[in-house]
């Protein structure tokens, strides 16, 4: 692919073995998956962190290879292509993992993200609630401490791995402070008592990830399992902003490899399927819709190369939410149009279960919804552009000195 030189040797090397390890994930795991006879696939936990390929960017003292951004954007594309339950079971190693490298304490690093870049411990996050959606500081769920202990009450829905994870980094309210900002801590809750799955959701795609409400009833939780001990607690909202980081980026890398799949399928379809006399990839209807796809998937690859190396940069927490909500809405939305493109190329059978297609069609419509729906990085992506280009200093032209009529300022009213 053309975005190939974007990619470094050593990326290529780990494309090579993530590439292996795609083409290990058997056929059936996926089919099971779709039909709901398989919750919680910890083989493809397991096998993902016995060939190291979990957590690439954390320090390897505690299993992960110290890789950048960009590095980790050319496996979550490979991952992507097994669809949306797999690619989000990868990318929450990458999330929840990011908490903890962030802001745990070196003993947490050492008993939880050890072990989950091994894949011995599944994880997932509570952040979403029945009233809260985007939302975030409407959260109801409380922690109330007693000496070392917090329990915590409330409920936590669309949680992937709600059934089947043995991690969750849940965020709570502790009682006792007042402003939600202040009061918002992360806790690290291990599966036990007070921790119910209440209900796992029918989903119209993306399922086989046990995404499902957890409600949590006096779950007992150690002052060592709030993310970041004693310091922590109130640290919740710092937690919230760093997160939407990695949970943006990994929807990002994962669409395009999503949209890439649907492609390949339609395009072998297409050079294969006569109509009239001709392969159906000389109609212009259908070559214009693999070169549009192909242009929104390469665009979409450099946008997403361009917010890894922002998100490493150690820029300005503003631009980065900004390029990184950039490339969650334009590599989703993207993705979105690709797996239409090629259900549309591929006519009624592309309908069927006798290509996968239809499956994607299903799997991709969420990733315009979660880690914050479009519309929310719509009002991020113009909200930081606006802070920042209202403060700075203006070295290159005025371009509204340009016109004719720029020397009069009576014909520029702005007030009523």
């Amino acid at each position: 692919m053309p975005t190939n030189v974007l990619m470094s040797k050593s990326d290529i090397e780990l494309l090579e073995r993530v590439q292996d390890f795609v083409k290990w994930v058997p056929r059936q795991l996926l089919l099971d998956m779709d039909a709901d006879k398989v919750r919680y696939p910890k083989t493809f936990i397991k096998e993902a962190g016995k060939r190291n390929l979990l957590g690439l960017r954390f320090d390897k003292k505690y299993g992960g290879s110290e890789m950048p951004w960009t590095s980790e954007m050319v496996a979550l594309e490979e991952v992507g292509v097994l669809g949306t339950s797999l690619g989000c079971l990868y990318s929450l190693f990458s999330i929840v993992g990011e908490a903890i490298h962030v802001f745990g304490t070196d003993e947490q690093k050492e008993r939880f993200l050890k072990p989950m870049l091994k894949g011995e411990i599944g994880v997932a996050e509570g952040l979403t609630e029945p009233r809260g959606g985007s939302d975030f500081f409407a959260a109801t769920t409380k922690a109330k401490r007693v000496g070392d202990t917090f329990y915590l009450n409330g409920q936590k829905r669309f949680v992937v791995g709600a059934e089947g994870a043995d991690l969750i980094l849940v965020y709570a309210i502790v009682e006792g402070i007042e402003n939600p900002k202040n009061a918002m801590t992360a806790f690290l809750v291990e599966r036990g008592p007070g921790v119910i799955v209440e209900h796992v959701y029918g989903l119209m795609g993306t399922k086989g990830g046990g995404t499902g409400r957890l409600v949590f009833k006096d779950a007992a939780v150690p002052l060592k399992n709030v993310l970041g001990g004693e310091a922590g607690i109130g640290k919740g909202t710092s937690v919230f902003h760093q997160m939407m980081v990695p949970e943006r980026l990994t929807s990002a890398g994962g669409a395009v490899g999503m949209a890439r799949g649907a492609l390949e399928v339609a395009a072998k379809y297409a050079d294969k399927r006569k109509a009239f006399g001709q392969k159906i990839r000389a109609f212009e209807a259908v070559s214009a819709k693999v070169s549009d796809s192909l242009t929104l998937l390469d665009a979409s690859r450099a946008i997403n190369y361009m917010a890894g190396k922002m998100a490493d940069s150690g820029a300005s927490s503003g631009q980065i939410r900004r390029l990184v909500s950039e490339a969650k809405k334009f590599s989703t939305e993207s993705a979105w149009k690709v797996v239409n493109h090629a259900m549309q190329m591929m006519g009624g059978i592309g309908y069927t279960n006798i290509y996968p297609v239809e499956k994607m069609l299903r799997d991709v419509r969420l990733i315009t919804i979660w880690t914050g729906t479009n519309e929310i990085m719509d009002l991020v992506i113009q909200h930081e552009f606006y802070k920042e280009f209202l403060t700075k200093k203006q070295n290159g032209r005025d371009t509204e000195r340009d016109a004719e009529g720029a020397d009069l300022p009576d014909e520029k009213i702005y007030n009523d």
